[in-house]
């Protein structure tokens, strides 16, 4: 599905499936709501009525399901009519493996009519988009030069129906490119995507959107007070950095930060990973990428908050100037860490970022996304990332917002008073890696990176692990972007956006229940 350019429309136009193959899908219910001429011009002369009548009766609602309905030229498939509390109204996950098994490939153009309610637009715009990977090196000289191109049309039912406007197809195809964006540095290898190239995308980024980056790098890491970046990427060829994209609007009331952790490539360090669990690790960069993708679509979108990108990045490499089981670092707060693991780098790179977020850019807000633990997937799966954060309301809100964009989002167990135990050092503030490996590994690397800020810091922390759902096989998903554009819809001034955003406002941070009111009283107590 590589070389292929995805554009959302609000008409596709009419084309016979001869010249423009296609595919139609949705919830076997709305595709039965559909008025035959809303498809035949996509479809005739080569598929009749009778023959399109005859295929949506042959179709089964569950799970999923697909009929041809001329040669390899016209398809309608079905999604799952009914879904999981935990899982998205939009059932975007079946979609984007609908559209990558079913959709015909004869053809330089192609065309796909998406189904659904209007509330689901955004979330099956961005499963679209994970379809059509970019990076590709084939060799093969035909599959290159070719550029396929495949136009989406969006057909709504319900209560909500009609044409989209152009806004919102613009908020789809910036999401799209945000998307496929991250997908692509994912899936480059290092040889292509160290440290230096990531920071050529990062510039290429903010000289799109007129925005500079800051970049802080090599030894002035060091000398700069950021031991965790520093400690881990020194060993490698290409320097670690620090790079920040700052978007500062007129009027904006709060200041966001999102910190990603952008590990090039992740041998583990002297703490070597085995031939089995190293290959893969060019994804250990997946939150960096995610919310460089992001970024890029929310400022596109008219984004009213001030908002950072801090990109945590080093190459975790081997050699004499590595860091050893047994070191200390001095972290960018200033607390003293133990290295005794060398692969639990990551809350490393991040606990700098975050506190550089908290006390240089004064975030109120701060967001840290990252592939951080392998026990992620055991935790939360390979569907859902996991969220913890020290406020409940946007606990809650992130969970809302994995299900209204696909992004799936589920909570760890935050409780700093029972596991940050885990970290205890004879000789310095904490170790990096814990005791007791069975013991909530993944909430535990998370209250690391919170540690630095301070478990009383009064803003709202949101650490988001995407370890699983970064890639799905062997292909990276952009996971990531779709749940950072509808966290913070509300801060957008895109109507779609807006509409899955779970949040009275990225702009209020105040509680406003019981809920909120009992954490309050919790914080006063020293509970969390």
């Amino acid at each position: 599905m590589a070389n292929v350019e995805l554009e959302f429309k609000a008409s596709a136009g009419d084309s016979e499936p001869q010249n423009r193959p296609v595919l139609i899908i949705g919830q076997l219910g709305n595709l039965q709501q559909l008025n035959w001429t809303q498809v035949k011009g996509k479809l005739q002369p080569a598929v009749s009525k009778e023959v399109w009548q005859s295929a949506l009766a042959l179709l089964s609602p569950n799970p999923t399901d697909s009929c041809p309905l001329y040669l390899g030229h016209a398809v309608v498939a079905s999604l799952p009519a009914r879904v999981s509390r935990h899982n998205s109204p939009s059932a975007a996950h079946f979609l984007s493996r609908l559209v990558r098994t079913c959709l015909p490939t004869a053809g330089n153009t192609r065309c796909i009519l998406v189904v659904c309610e209007r509330s689901d637009v955004f979330a099956s715009a961005c499963a679209v988009s994970r379809a059509f990977p970019v990076f590709t090196r084939r060799s093969s000289s035909s599959r290159r030069a070719e550029k396929k191109q495949v136009t989406v049309e969006f057909i709504t039912v319900g209560n909500n129906n009609g044409p989209l406007d152009a806004s919102t197809l613009k908020c789809l195809n910036n999401a799209a490119d945000g998307v496929r964006l991250a997908a692509r540095i994912v899936d480059t290898p290092c040889s292509e995507m160290n440290t230096d190239h990531f920071l050529e995308e990062i510039r290429a980024v903010g000289q799109e959107l007129g925005i500079v980056p800051t970049i802080i790098r090599g030894e002035e890491l060091k000398q700069k007070g950021f031991g965790g970046i520093y400690g881990v990427g020194k060993a490698a060829e290409h320097p670690p950095a620090l790079a920040v994209l700052s978007h500062t609007p007129s009027g904006a009331t709060q200041t966001i930060a999102w910190v990603g952790k952008g590990i090039v490539y992740d041998t583990g360090g002297l703490s070597i990973k085995g031939k089995t669990n190293m290959p893969g690790m060019k994804r250990d960069c997946g939150g960096a990428a995610a919310i460089l993708g992001a970024f890029k679509a929310a400022v596109k979108q008219g984004f009213k908050d001030n908002l950072h990108a801090v990109f945590c990045l080093a190459e975790n490499a081997v050699g004499p100037t590595a860091t050893r089981p047994d070191d200390i670092h001095t972290l960018y707060s200033g607390k003293t860490v133990e290295i005794n693991n060398t692969d639990a780098e990551g809350r490393l790179v991040l606990s700098d970022g975050v506190v550089y977020a908290s006390k240089d850019l004064t975030a109120d807000i701060i967001l840290d996304m990252a592939t951080l633990t392998g026990a992620q997937g055991v935790s939360t799966g390979k569907y859902h990332c996991a969220v913890m954060t020290n406020s409940e309301r946007w606990e809650a809100a992130c969970v809302r917002a994995g299900r209204s964009s696909g992004d799936l989002a589920h909570p760890l167990v935050y409780c700093p008073e029972l596991h940050f135990q885990e970290f205890t050092s004879a000789v310095a503030d904490m170790k990096n890696s814990v005791a007791d490996r069975e013991n909530a590994t993944s909430s535990c690397a998370g209250l690391f990176i919170g540690s630095h800020l301070g478990f009383d810091w009064p803003g709202v922390w949101v650490h988001v692990d995407i370890a699983s759902p970064v890639h799905a096989g062997e292909r990276a998903t952009g996971f990531g972007v779709a749940l950072l554009l509808a966290l913070f819809g509300q801060a957008s001034e895109d109507a779609v956006l807006n509409l899955v955003s779970p949040l009275g406002g990225a702009r209020d941070t105040g509680a406003s229940s019981a809920s909120d009111q009992m954490e309050r009283d919790c914080k006063r107590r020293r509970l969390v």
